[in-house]
């Protein structure tokens, strides 16, 4: 079965018009209709989402030295 979910508004009472389906003409499609619920969205302000999505762009990165083992005191089979 492939499943595809599509939102849509109604133009009219009783009348759904979907556009830009992945199916070809004379396939049989399962339609399930569900009313959405206006509390269940979550509204993103503009405010609220990071503009800068990389922040370590342009920032200087040294390694000290990064072949050097780390967490060997951790490991009691090495002692």
């Amino acid at each position: 079965m492939n499943a595809h979910k599509v939102e849509a508004v109604l133009t009219e009472d009783g009348t759904l018009m979907l556009h830009g389906l992945p199916f070809h003409a004379g396939d049989t499609v399962e339609v399930i209709i569900l009313e959405s619920q206006a509390s269940q969205q979550t509204v993103v302000l503009p405010s609220q989402v990071e503009t800068n999505l990389y922040p370590l762009r342009g920032k200087v990165v040294r390694y000290d030295d990064p072949t050097e083992p780390v967490g060997l005191e951790d490991w009691s089979v090495l002692q």
